[in-house]
Parts: structure tokens; C-alpha cells; sequence
């Protein structure tokens, strides 16, 4: 059984080859911003961390269904909430730097969708997801000038919350409570429930 990972994410594609899964690399071309917007007027109210992180995950694996794609199909996203606050991506040096310098000492609650569809056959067999979370705990000590330095690798730019757990930003966190995967990007015992649910047999996915 094939498994298209609709991400570009090295987080994601490193967690599901240490799962001894090879998937095919599907990036994803989702209007993030337009489809929460959509989804926000269409609902009549601002989308909660696990409502955000489903949809886009949701949005993502069927932008990449064509006729070709004959398999397993999973599409992530993740978002950080610190304050009852929603952050996503910082992409801006300035915007990373103002988070570390707000989360630093605190604790915030990292959240984790999935969407998995089994397309064979050119069509929509099943589909199901899940959202999961974890709590992340940061370092009191970390000084102005570490967060510039963090910043400065580009590292936090492009990862919800602004740092990662399995890379540089590892030395910055103090307590992690919950499922490390779900933190990276995509909680793998989740994935593997998921691919259950649709009858599929997990070692099904794995590199023969």
C-alpha cells in the first residue's frame, strides 16, 4: 500500500520514515489564510486550535487527489496556542522574535490535525481524522540574545509556535506532556489508528 504525504514538511516525512514508511511527496498548494476565512464566515465564528488544524489538514490531502494517486493520502497542520491565542507559522524574523519573547517561561499547547483518505481507484473509498495535542513548557532563562541567534538559523520561521522539538529549538524546552510526535507535526500512533479505521493493515505501509 502506497502512502502520499500531501506536505512538504520535513518534520512530517522524517517522523514517517522512522515508522519505516517511504511515502511518495505530494506537496500541497492550499490557500491557508482564504480557506480559514471561508470556513470563519461560512461558521459565523473566529475557528478554534483543533477546528483550524482539521480543516487545513482536511483541505490539504484532497488539493492533491488527481487520478493518479492511488493509495493512502494524509494531509497535517498544526498550530500553537499560547493565552488562548492561535499561532501558526511566524514566516517574519520580528514576528518569530516576538514570540520567544513572549512564550519563554511559559507554557502553551501544541495542536496536531490529520486528515487520511484511501483514494483507489480514482475515487473516495474512505476518509477520517483526528486532531491531537501536547503541552510544551519553555525554558525561563533564555535571553534576548539566544532568540536572536535561534531566529537568525531561519529554523523557527516556518513551524507553528516558532521552534521545533528535533532540532535547535530542542535545548529551549523543559517539559513536554503528551505525545512528542504530535509536537514534531503528526502523531504517529494517531496515524496508525487512522489507517486501522479505514481497514487498512499498518504494516501494510512499511518499506518491504
Amino acid at each position: 500500500m502506497r502512502l502520499y504525504l500531501a506536505s512538504t514538511s520535513p518534520a512530517r516525512l522524517a517522523l514517517l520514515r522512522a515508522a519505516g514508511i517511504e511515502p511518495v511527496v505530494v506537496p500541497s498548494a492550499v490557500d491557508e489564510p482564504a480557506a480559514l476565512a471561508r470556513a470563519e464566515q461560512e461558521r459565523g465564528a473566529v475557528l478554534d486550535a483543533d477546528a483550524t488544524v482539521s480543516l487545513l489538514a482536511r483541505a490539504k490531502a484532497h488539493a492533491v487527489l488527481n487520478p493518479e494517486v492511488d493509495g493512502l493520502v494524509l494531509g497535517g497542520d498544526s498550530a500553537f496556542v499560547l493565552d488562548g491565542v492561535v499561532h501558526g507559522k511566524p514566516h517574519q524574523p520580528e514576528r518569530a522574535r516576538e514570540r520567544w519573547r513572549a512564550q519563554r517561561g511559559r507554557t502553551g499547547r501544541l495542536h496536531s490535525g490529520h486528515w487520511l483518505i484511501d483514494h483507489r481507484g480514482g475515487r473516495i473509498v474512505a476518509q477520517a481524522g483526528a486532531v491531537t495535542s501536547a503541552t510544551v513548557t519553555f525554558a525561563a532563562d533564555i535571553d534576548d540574545a539566544e532568540i536572536d541567534a535561534y531566529v537568525a538559523t531561519g529554523e523557527p520561521l516556518e513551524v507553528a509556535g516558532a521552534f521545533t522539538i528535533d532540532g535547535r529549538g530542542a535545548g529551549f524546552i523543559t517539559a513536554i506532556e503528551g505525545d512528542p510526535s504530535t509536537v514534531i507535526g503528526m502523531s504517529v500512533p494517531t496515524l496508525r489508528s487512522l489507517v486501522r479505521s479505514l481497514g487498512v493493515d499498518w504494516t501494510a505501509l512499511w518499506n518491504r
